[in-house]
Parts: structure tokens; sequence; C-alpha cells
């Protein structure tokens, strides 16, 4: 198989590939795209320069191909001319010259024959190449758009991959937020102000009990007093009633 066939071949195959079933099977689809990129851009690269060939072979066997339909118009024209011309020398009793120019005429259509039998034995293979072409040019806008699709995919998986890692990072940012929760620490603060608020307001209660015990103690004193002032002036013989002093009056 020429190198020709082998490019060919390998246009053929490549645009018949399902992409995404080679893309699913692999175990990395990044690098089965990168690489399904380099081939396909190689061999469009070695197609579009074997296509160019092929091209420029037709356009040669059209060239020709036109070359033998006006080569066996031209040969037509000289035979009819030198028939003419022969017709002429005849009329005029000039056999010589009349066969002589009949034998021109001879070898015009001879020519214009072998002309008209080059064009029609060309035409087979101008219409086969032709066909090869067109299905080439086919077979080529296919991998073009495959691989427009391939690299379409390739940003899309890329960008995919990039927003995955950005998320990523996010879900172990709020993670490592939540296990040093700053609203868990302000909520231990809190607790801490509200323990030593009620440790203040239990020594402000704690405090005023001792006031109040305090004034209790001089009531209590104060009732001992009496008593023992009472006991005192009994034990004189002075009137267990207390003594009220008199009141003066302004005479």
């Amino acid at each position: 198989m020429s190198n020709k066939q082998s490019i060919f071949g390998r246009i053929a195959q490549l645009a018949k590939a399902n992409i995404n079933a080679l893309i699913d099977q692999a175990e990395d689809p990044q690098l089965m795209i990168d690489q399904l990129v380099r081939d396909f851009t190689s061999n469009i690269a070695d197609a579009e320069s074997a296509i160019a060939q092929t091209i420029g072979n037709l356009r040669l066997l059209e060239d020709d191909h036109r070359a033998d339909v006006a080569a066996a118009e031209d040969w037509g024209r000289k035979a009819l001319a030198a028939s003419t011309q022969a017709d002429k020398y005849r009329a005029a009793g000039n056999t010589v010259d009349a066969d002589k120019f009949d034998a021109l005429a001879k070898v015009a259509l001879t020519r214009q024959l072998g002309s008209e039998k080059e064009a029609k034995d060309a035409e087979p293979s101008i219409a086969s190449q032709t066909e090869s072409v067109e299905k080439l040019k086919a077979g080529l806008a296919s991998m073009k758009e495959k691989l427009s699709q391939l690299k379409t995919k390739r940003d899309n998986l890329v960008a995919r991959a990039k927003t995955a890692e950005a998320q990523g990072q996010v879900q172990d940012a709020l993670k490592n937020i939540n296990v040093l929760d700053p609203s868990s620490d302000l909520g231990r603060f809190e607790d801490k102000i509200r323990r030593e608020e009620a440790r203040v307001r239990g020594q402000e209660e704690l405090n005023a009990s001792s006031l109040d015990s305090q004034f209790e103690s001089l009531d209590d004193l104060g009732e001992l007093t009496e008593v023992e002032a009472r006991l005192a002036a009994l034990k004189s013989g002075s009137s267990a009633a207390p003594v009220t002093p008199a009141v003066t009056s302004g005479e």
C-alpha cells in the first residue's frame, strides 16, 4: 500500500471514528482528547497534501482531455479542408492533386480518430478520480468538523475540571471554616461573659445578703439593750414601764 493510499485509509477511518465512544472508554478523557486532537491535526495536514496532489493529477487529466477534444475538432476541420480542396482539383480534372489532398484528408481523419479515442479513454478515469476527489473532500471536511468538536470537548472538559477544582477548594475552605468556626469562638466568648455576669449578680446578691444581716444584727442589739435596761430598772425597784420624759408646757 502506497503512502497516499494509507493516508486515504486513515481519512476514512478517522472520519468514521466514534469520538464519544473513544472518550467514554478512556481512563483519562482529557489525555485521550489531546491525543485525538494531535492525531486528527497531523492526519488532516497529510490528507490535505495528498488530496491536493490528487486534485492536481485530475486537473492534468482534464487538461489532456480538453486538448484531445480540441485536437480532434482541429483534425476534423483539417480533414474537411483537405477533402474540399481535393474535390476542387478533381472537378478541374487534376486527379494528381486531388488524390494528394484526399490522402491528406485521410491522415487528418486518422489523427482525429486517435484524439477522439484518447479523449474517450480518459473519460472513465476522469469520472472515477472526480468521484474519489469529492469523497476525499467530504472525508476531509468530516475530519475537520470532528477536530472542531474535539477541541470544543477538550475546552469544555478543561473548564469543567477547573470548575470542579475551584469547587473543591471552596469546599475545603468551608470545611476549614467549620473546623475553626469564628462564630463558635464568639459563642464561647459570649458564654464566658454570661458566666461572669452571673457571677457578678451572685456576688451582688451575696453582698446584699451580708448587709441585711448586719442591719438585722443591729436591730437585735437594740432590742437586747432595751431588755437589759428594763431588767436593771426592775432590780432597782423602778417601774417596769419605760420612763417617758415629762412634757413641759410652754408656760
